[in-house]
């Protein structure tokens, strides 16, 4: 009998880190306990629009619509494309067919994004903390990662001039502008102007990543970079339908230069072809309808009253040890402790108390956040939010 042969990977197969997040989905599927579920960024269940997309469906992709279970155009369906594009007109993300293309949900927008422009090597800006998928699929291309701090600002644009003055500009600047994962902050309407200028300056790729956009319940609306940098070649915008409608969906979009739309083209036709139809179809039929407006209105004040119990919460049972972020919208708050709590040595103890979260260092490559975490508030009642909260207090005082 021979010795196992050893695999011959590909040098960036290293680099392959995976998602601690999306890791999170399988662990908690394995509990048997009562968990009150702070971890996932994801809809609450009562929050997706299931029943109107099941009568959507049977029209859409029902036993009247077989070839709704066909290939479809890589770019997208043309009735999807069609409908988006109405829907978006007199919004920030207002956009033309030349620019649009339709992907597997947000996350293949990124992927596409990072593939087409980053070599080994170069150096990829990007917010500390940050979303780990993006940061990791930046990785996972072999780009070298810059971290640069985030205030309630959003990103310190200032910072990210100083650093890049002190050793070589990024050829991509990837940003979540708008209630940022996990930190909930929104870029200041000055700091996204500086940020355009930089990005001309050096010749980087701005990648807008704003699932969240749309979701805002408190503030004025400001104008997505995408608006701001009104046709730049240099600004390519990641969208989904994941936050406002389901995740499960897995349809978003690429709003890019019309010179690219080929290459997004090229690069997607050797990953999956094209996008699911019979999704495609049925998100059409929701937006034609005029449902995606009226459902989003609802979950705003939804979400708002959720923030709003979980920072009660917050100050109710651990005002004494942390404090947190206050967002204008999207799903997140982030905690940061004092110094004595290891919110990584924390989880095992929260989850066996029955809350869970994502630690503060999941959000950084270079792991600096060693006292922090993220709660997702959008997933949970006030009353679970209240509950959870308190097991994460006892779990708290059992590591302390």
């Amino acid at each position: 009998m021979t010795d196992t042969p050893t695999l011959p990977l590909a040098g960036r197969a290293a680099d392959l880190v995976g998602s601690v997040i999306d890791s999170s989905t399988s662990l908690l599927a394995k509990q048997r306990h009562d968990i009150v579920r702070f971890a996932m960024g994801s809809p609450a269940p009562e929050a997706i629009p299931t029943h109107l997309l099941a009568q959507i469906g049977v029209h859409e992709i029902g036993a009247e619509s077989p070839d709704a279970f066909d290939y479809a155009a890589t770019e997208g369906d043309p009735t999807l494309r069609d409908a988006l594009l109405t829907e978006l007109e007199g919004t920030t993300d207002a956009t033309t067919p030349e620019r649009l293309t339709i992907t597997s949900g947000g996350m293949q927008g990124l992927d596409l994004a990072f593939k087409l422009f980053v070599d080994p090597g170069d150096l990829v800006v990007v917010e500390s903390p940050t979303y780990t998928n993006g940061s990791a699929t930046a990785r996972s291309y072999q780009g070298e990662l810059l971290e640069v701090p985030v205030d309630a600002e959003g990103m310190q644009v200032d910072r990210l001039e100083e650093m890049v003055a002190a050793g070589r500009p990024p050829k991509v600047i990837y940003t979540i502008p708008t209630f940022q994962n996990p930190s909930g902050a929104s870029m200041s309407l000055e700091r996204r102007h500086r940020l355009l200028e930089l990005a001309d300056r050096w010749g980087s790729l701005v990648i807008d990543d704003d699932p969240y956009g749309m979701l805002r319940f408190a503030g004025e609306q400001l104008p997505s970079l995408h608006e701001l940098a009104d046709g730049d070649p240099l600004v390519l915008s990641v969208r989904t339908f994941s936050k406002v409608i389901a995740p499960g969906l897995r349809v978003g979009w690429v709003d890019a230069a019309p010179e690219l739309q080929q290459l997004l083209i090229n690069a997607k036709q050797a990953m999956d072809t094209c996008t699911n139809l019979p999704m495609q179809r049925l998100i059409a039929g929701f937006l034609r309808a005029g449902y995606l407006r009226k459902h989003v209105a609802v979950q705003r004040e939804v979400y708002r009253q959720r923030k709003l119990a979980m920072q009660t919460a917050l100050a109710e049972q651990l005002g004494d040890r942390a404090r947190w972020t206050d967002p204008e919208g999207g799903f997140f708050l982030w905690v940061t402790f004092e110094d004595d709590v290891d919110t990584e040595a924390l989880f095992e103890v929260a989850l066996a108390e029955g809350v869970a979260f994502i630690p503060g260092n999941a959000f950084s490559p270079g792991k600096h956040f060693p006292n922090a975490l993220r709660v997702c508030f959008a997933a949970t009642s006030p009353a679970r939010i209240h509950e959870g909260v308190a097991r994460l207090r006892r779990a708290v005082d059992r590591v302390v």
